[in-house]
């Protein structure tokens, strides 16, 4: 079954140019990718009400799979899972993701990463958790609950994450997500880029927990593969 809702909480900044590259730039307005939908058995998708979403639905992006490989292209800036993809307690929650043309459909970069903690997915009370990267150098960290929490402003360059060499060239970026017993920590190829207290994401107005289903994430207007989305149970 394939889901989209619009959210009740306003998204309009989501994803808004990472601070520090200077004045805000405006959206790139929504591409519809032809053929779209999710193509991918038991997958379902959610997309984001935001002012570049308006008119947008989930059969404007493309999920489709070739082996082990997914391959998302987006249309409006949504989330995609599996309901078989549930974590529990301590985990952590990793993937691979590829972008072979950095910046090829827009006028600047656009994230994808993993969230986790979904709960309540494909309606209008969803909450989750997600770690992001950027071709150039940045990553982002938000809580999307009743109101969406802005972990690290919107968005902050660190080293660790991988920059594409220039417009329509590769990127790689290995992206992992893990809950202890009182904290959230995203490592970006192989390096701890933030870690935040549970108590700063979790409770009233924010996620419902750091239990649920895990998935991917990826900006509008963007084009990428993904490979080995695990979930490794912690101690």
């Amino acid at each position: 079954m394939r889901l989209v809702y619009g959210l009740t909480f306003a998204l309009a900044a989501a994803l808004v140019v990472p601070s520090g590259i200077g004045a805000q730039q405006p959206q790139d307005a929504n591409r519809k990718v032809a053929g779209g939908g999710i193509m991918v058995p038991g997958w379902q998708g959610q997309i984001d009400e935001s002012r570049e979403n308006a008119g947008s639905k989930l059969e404007d992006a493309k999920l489709t799979a070739e082996g082990n490989v997914m391959k998302v292209t987006t249309g409006p800036a949504l989330i995609y899972w599996s309901p078989k993809n549930v974590a529990a307690g301590n985990y952590s929650v990793k993937a691979t993701f590829n972008e072979p043309q950095f910046q090829n459909v827009n006028t600047h970069p656009h994230p994808y990463g993993i969230f986790i903690g979904g709960n309540d997915l494909g309606t209008p009370n969803r909450t989750l958790f997600y770690c992001s990267a950027y071709g150039d150098g940045k990553f982002i960290a938000r809580v999307f609950g009743p109101a969406t929490v802005n972990l690290n402003a919107r968005g902050e360059q660190n080293p660790a994450i991988n920059k594409a060499a220039g417009v329509g060239q590769p990127v790689k970026q290995d992206i992992e997500v893990a809950v202890s017993a009182d904290k959230v920590t995203c490592s970006i190829n192989g390096a701890v880029v933030g870690t935040y207290n549970k108590a700063d994401i979790v409770g009233a107005g924010k996620m419902k927990s750091t239990d649920g289903i895990y998935g991917i994430r990826f900006g509008h207007n963007t084009d990428g593969t993904v490979t080995g989305l695990t979930m490794t149970k912690g101690q």
